[in-house]
């Protein structure tokens, strides 16, 4: 059983009841149990999974309160990466060799790529959730945190050549994508979103590199780029674990795998895995059904 994280009751004193009450649902969250960090500095390499450490990573998904409402804080990737430039993503990366879990790691990481203080009093770890797989194979895990104090929002700085823009989108038009008709979005048909729909956006995508299994890509409009893939998971997973219900639109392919136990093996029988750039994940070939082929970003979604 993960353990659970404490909370001081005058930090969620600072939440609307309804609020308060999605932390105390995302921090008693139990995800499924994958030990993937154990032996994170064995010699070899791997972890105890078998899984390369170097294909380590975390994300930090940053929870604030404004307006009654819970919200999350994005950035858009720099458009001189080589890896997804410009798409919406959070902050972190691959697990460093000095870091000592994937708390570490995502703290870390949102320091670097925004300057938030990776030791701030007022930022709260509540839980984790499962691991996700990337298209690049790096395995990442979502580390939710709780700010009780969001002025020091307004301090961070875009980390040149990584992060072009810092902004927040609110978690429960992650569910209900209406909702997002009060922020001041990308402009339709815009680069920023190209699909005919106001909010929300889907199509079905063929994985070769994950023995063919049919993934659901969501896009929902932000005030930026599109939140997309990786991102778009797993923040309908932190939503439907905070707010213990489903999103408003079907949110698996038929035959889309739902859990993180089958994946390991598919990737384990492809043989040697190589190294992974830094990026957390990078494109590559697909088939997606109903629509021309792009190249986005993809990733196998695990249930809350």
């Amino acid at each position: 059983m993960t353990a659970t994280h404490e909370i001081p009751a005058e930090a969620l004193e600072t939440l609307s009841p309804l609020n308060k009450a999605c932390i105390e649902r995302l921090r008693t969250h139990q995800p499924e149990e994958i030990d993937l960090f154990v032996h994170l500095h064995n010699p070899s390499g791997y972890d105890s999974s078998g899984y390369p450490s170097a294909r380590l990573a975390a994300v930090l998904v940053l929870l604030y309160e404004k307006a009654g409402d819970l919200r999350v804080l994005l950035t858009t990737r720099s458009k001189s990466l080589r890896s997804h430039p410009g798409q919406v993503a959070f902050p972190g990366g691959k697990v460093d060799t000095t870091d000592k879990d994937v708390f570490e790691t995502a703290y870390r990481e949102a320091h670097e790529e925004t300057g938030f203080p990776r030791h701030y009093p007022h930022a709260y770890t509540v839980c984790t959730l499962r691991p996700y797989i990337s298209s690049a194979k790096l395995f990442v895990t979502p580390v939710v945190a709780l700010l009780t104090e969001p002025s020091i929002l307004e301090t961070l700085v875009p980390c040149p050549g990584e992060v072009d823009r810092i902004f927040s989108h609110p978690l429960p038009a992650v569910l209900d994508p209406h909702l997002a008709s009060k922020e001041n979005l990308a402009e339709k048909g815009s680069p920023d979103w190209i699909y005919e729909e106001d909010y929300y956006n889907f199509s079905d995508i063929v994985l070769p590199w994950l023995d063919h299994k049919t993934y659901r890509m969501h896009r929902f409009r932000s005030t930026a780029f599109a939140i997309k893939g990786l991102t778009s998971d797993i923040l309908i997973a932190t939503a439907s674990i905070a707010y213990d219900r489903q999103p408003s639109f079907e949110r698996w392919a038929p035959g889309q795998l739902r859990t993180f136990a089958p994946i390991l093996p598919i990737l384990e029988s492809q043989g040697n895995i190589q190294d992974a750039p830094s990026g957390i994940s990078t494109p590559v070939p697909k088939v997606e059904l109903g629509i021309q082929s792009t190249a986005e970003t993809t990733i196998v979604s695990a249930d809350k």
